[in-house]
Formats: C-alpha cells, sequence, structure tokens
C-alpha cells in the first residue's frame, strides 16, 4: 500500500501515532499534576492518610483518578496508548530498515528545514529506545500495582496513588532516574511536535519559525508537570 510503502506515508503514520503519543502524555501529565495542586491546599497528606476522605475523593488527584475510570476514559486511555507504542515501535523500524538500505549506519533522515539544527532531530530514535525503556520501568511502579491486579486478580490492588507516589518517588535515586527519563523525553516532543505539524501540511516559512516556539512550550509545559510531580512527591515522602 503507498501509505506503507512511500516516504510520505511512513512519515504520515509517525504523525498521526505522534498525535496519540501528545494526547495520551498531555491527560497524563494533567492527571498527575493535581497531586501537586493537592500538596498545595493541604489534601495530599490528609488523602493520603486517612482512608475514608480518600475514598470520599478528597483531592484533586484522587478526582483525576476517579475520572480515568469512566467508561469513556478507560476506553480512551488504551487506544491513546497503543498509538504511542506504535509510534515508537514503527519508528524504530523505520530506522532499522533505513539503516539495511543504506548498506550502514546512518541516522533516519528526514526532508525539512531543520533536519541538522538539533542533536534531537538526529537521534529520535535513540529517545524512542530510552523512553520505551522507562515505560516498561515505569509500568512496574504504577500499573502493575493498580490495574495489572484488577485485570487479572493476581493479588491486592493498591487503591491508593498518592502511597504509590510516595513509594515510587520517595526514593531519590528512582526520583532521579524519572527526571533523566523526562528529558529524554523533553527533546523527543520538541522535535516531534513541529515535525508532525510538518508532515501534515504546515511547511512553510512563515509557520516554520512558529512551529518551533510552540512545540517548545507544548514539550517544556508536559515534561515540567512531570518533573513537578516527582519533585513534589520526594518532598512529600521526606
Amino acid at each position: 500500500m503507498f501509505i506503507f510503502n512511500s516516504s510520505i506515508g511512513k512519515k504520515f503514520i509517525q504523525a498521526i501515532s505522534g498525535a496519540f503519543l501528545i494526547i495520551f502524555l498531555l491527560l497524563h501529565a494533567t492527571i498527575n499534576f493535581f497531586s501537586v495542586i493537592d500538596s498545595f491546599t493541604g489534601k495530599y497528606g490528609v488523602a493520603m492518610a486517612d482512608e475514608k476522605l480518600f475514598s470520599a475523593g478528597d483531592g484533586l488527584f484522587k478526582l483525576g483518578c476517579d475520572f480515568m475510570s469512566t467508561p469513556v476514559i478507560s476506553i480512551m486511555v488504551p487506544v491513546l496508548a497503543l498509538g504511542f507504542l506504535v509510534h515508537i515501535i514503527y519508528g524504530i523500524w523505520l530506522t532499522v530498515t533505513n539503516i539495511k538500505a543504506r548498506g550502514g549506519y546512518k541516522r533516519y533522515e528526514v526532508a525539512s528545514k531543520a533536519k541538522t539544527d538539533s542533536w534531537s532531530s538526529k537521534n529520535m530514535c535513540v529517545l524512542g529506545v530510552v523512553i520505551l525503556g522507562f515505560i516498561a520501568f515505569h509500568l512496574t511502579h504504577f500499573w502493575a500495582k493498580m490495574q495489572l491486579p484488577e485485570m487479572f486478580g493476581i493479588g491486592e490492588a493498591e487503591n491508593n496513588p498518592y502511597l504509590l507516589l510516595n513509594a515510587t518517588f520517595g526514593q531519590w535515586w528512582c526520583a532521579l532516574l524519572y527526571i533523566v527519563w523526562f528529558v529524554a523525553l523533553w527533546f523527543h516532543l520538541n522535535h516531534g511536535f513541529w515535525s508532525m505539524l510538518q508532515t501534515v501540511g504546515f511547511n512553510n516559512s512563515i509557520w516554520f519559525k512558529r512551529l518551533k516556539v510552540l512545540s517548545v512550550i507544548v514539550s517544556s509545559v508536559i515534561v515540567l508537570m512531570f518533573v513537578s510531580v516527582a519533585v513534589n512527591a520526594l518532598i512529600q515522602a521526606c
């Protein structure tokens, strides 16, 4: 098929799946950032320590987690997550096939006006592998302790996300690893966002600079929310 065999089609698949990645991360970061707001309103510690208040939904983060379990979101999140994985795995496959086609190691080249202007544009595959590896690491801390037991009846599910935040980010080395992951994510998003928009048609001299600025803003907002969650949970756990 044209969409799988042509360079334009391949870029289009990456652009669309990349949009899934951005939406998923923005939703995920916003819900988690509610825990930071809770720490300023005094709800973080209260909801974590008092099971009755936690069960009653006292705390924005708890309400956000409840929202994530609603039927519509429960359907949407796996779809977004699947698009996320398709984006990373397909990107790795494109890089490998590109290397073989050239008979040696060359980074996947994107035909754009800024293909040589940033480190991230030349290392998107490496960043994707790092991000994918940390996703597996991340799943062992949250999904494996909350959703997995409920889905398969394995062990007892942890119902209090505040406790999981403290247990994970309360270890300074773990918080540091997550921050390194977030930095890698920033570089990947910073290049990927404007590249995605260029692929779908915003590719002229007027929009180019605007897309660069917009990509920095979007990637920075997402990553700063994630970093603030990790740092705040580390402080709360101390």
